[in-house]
């Protein structure tokens, strides 16, 4: 009966080891900024809070624990830079985190702020962006992706199980180019041009001007001046007085 009691003991043991060893971790950012990995749920005021679940039986073959995931998202974390407006590609790069099961932050570029970020650090603002620990990935090429995750030792693809990580909701002032479009202006429609006049021989010709008539010869000259007398060389001298 004792060993009885003993093996059932061992056995709970065993259990509760289990189970603390399968416990969710959590990562968070505390108020000073730095990040936090506990076991535990994140006091209220945490930021940026997610569950780092724990892998299954292939990471206990492969020899990666939960800890080590989080001692990897520690000095190697992983940042996914997208926009409100990009859909496809930035949800690949999105999807391909998801399902190796990478912890990662998501940071939207839509404002003067976040496009000085990323322009400081890609020399441009085109996104998706993937950034793990200092190395940085423009765009999105998966076998480039899971190099990066290899090079700084998060699990292989397929160890970790996969990670549900929806895309962030728009910030709070974003306006995509549909709304910003829809609240301009009609321009009215401009008035057509009158056509030019056709050229050519059988064009119509513009109105002559009146001609002014060329002076006749038999017009009347103007009335001769009268014309005074000459003194005369013989004419009477005045009297004397």
């Amino acid at each position: 009966m004792i060993r009885a009691r003993f093996a059932i003991a061992i056995l709970v043991g065993v259990a509760a080891g289990a189970a603390l060893a399968q416990q969710t971790q959590y990562r968070w950012i505390d108020e000073q900024g730095r990040v936090r990995y506990t076991d535990t749920p994140p006091p209220p005021g945490a930021k940026g809070v997610q569950q780092i679940r724990p892998a299954g039986d292939g990471a206990a073959e492969t020899g990666q624990p939960p800890f080590e995931l989080a001692r990897v998202a520690k000095d190697f974390p992983v940042t996914l830079y997208s926009s409100p407006n990009c859909k496809e590609p930035c949800a690949m790069a999105r999807d391909a985190l998801n399902k190796r099961g990478v912890p990662f932050q998501e940071v939207q570029v839509w404002d003067p702020k976040t496009n000085e970020e990323l322009k400081s650090l890609t020399g441009s603002n085109e996104v998706p962006v993937v950034k793990v620990g200092r190395t940085v990935q423009k765009g999105f090429e998966q076998g480039a992706l899971d190099g990066l995750l290899d090079s700084a030792g998060y699990p292989k693809a397929g160890v970790l199980p996969p990670r549900t990580q929806a895309a962030p909701t728009a910030p709070e002032g974003y306006v995509s180019p549909e709304q910003r479009d829809a609240s301009k202006p009609v321009a009215e429609p401009e008035k057509p041009e009158a056509p030019p006049a056709p050229a050519g021989p059988y064009a119509p010709k513009a109105p002559a001007q009146a001609e002014k008539p060329a002076p006749s010869l038999y017009a009347p000259k103007p009335p001769a001046k009268e014309e005074k007398p000459a003194p005369a060389l013989y004419a009477p001298k005045p009297p004397a007085q």
